[in-house]
Formats: C-alpha cells, structure tokens, sequence
C-alpha cells in the first residue's frame, strides 16, 4: 500500500512551490517526489508515474491512499489509476489520521529541510527536496516504525525473505 498527498513551499520571493510524493507503508520509503508551480492533477499522475518506473516490485493489487483533493479525485487521476489498475483508498473528509504516515513525512521534510534553509530558486528548492527524501529519507535517516532501520535496511530485510509482497 502507497499513500500520496501534496505541500506547499514557498521561495525566498513568496512564489509557491508544490510537492507531491509517495510513501510505501511497508517500510515508509518515499517512491516518488515531484515538484511543481502548480498543484495539479498532471503533477499527481507525473509523480505515480516515477514511483511505478522506480519501483523495483509493484506489490500485485496496489492499493493508493490518498486525501479528498480535487487533484486525486480529478478524472485524469482516477482513470490513471484505473488503466493501471491501482485502487484508491480515500481518506474520509476532514480526517487527516487516514494518511498518517504521508503527514508524517511532510512534518519532517519542513521541519529538518524547508524551515531551516532557505531557497531562492525552484531548482534549488527541487534538488534540495530530492535529495532529502531519496538519499537522507531512504538511506540514512532511522525510522521508529522499521525499528529504527533506515528504508533501505528495512527493504533488505524483505527482499532476502523474497515473499514480502505476498503477505501483505
């Protein structure tokens, strides 16, 4: 199972920036992280897109979690999902506990990232969020949920049992 939502960042000059990403509820590793100037249905379906071609093992039956936003309930999106045969699991309305681990994600991209520097470019903001959530997220940074694993370990630990997916 994957969840998936949107952030808002802003640059040094107030111009917004928009984050999508996908988390992997199996040992809560980003799969994708797309960023945009504009939070659309095209971002979501771009950031699907980079998780599925990243992906080593699509779990068989993938179900995506996600909020009620006009971007993942759009047309676009949901016959996306369908044509790939993901389902969507939607978070009921003003219930963000759903998607817990996805704004548990995001608390820590802006609280160990966003607020500590500051970014005058998309670009730099776009590599700076990249590499977070790819190489400090994935690769290095202890999670309480893997028991203190990183991601990786964590996924390691799964693919020597080759039978991870299955039991899900």
């Amino acid at each position: 199972m994957w969840c998936t939502n949107f952030i808002y960042m802003t640059l040094t000059n107030e111009t917004m920036r928009y984050s999508c990403s996908i988390i992997d509820l199996y040992d809560r590793s980003i799969v994708a992280s797309e960023n945009s100037s504009f939070i659309t249905s095209s971002l979501a379906v771009r950031t699907l897109e980079t998780a599925l071609s990243s992906a080593k093992a699509i779990p068989q039956n993938l179900i995506l979690h996600l909020d009620q936003g006009s971007q993942f309930t759009s047309a676009e999106f949901v016959q996306h999902c369908r044509k790939l045969g993901i389902s969507q699991s939607i978070s009921r309305a003003g219930c963000p506990y759903d998607n817990a681990p996805m704004e548990r994600y995001y608390n820590t991209l802006k609280t160990e990232l966003i607020y500590q520097y500051r970014f005058e470019t998309a670009a730099e903001l776009d590599y700076a969020v990249s590499e977070f959530a790819y190489d400090w997220y994935n690769q290095a940074r202890p999670h309480t949920y893997n028991g203190y694993l990183i991601p990786f370990e964590k996924r390691a630990e799964c693919t020597i049992k080759q039978w991870c997916y299955k039991k899900r």
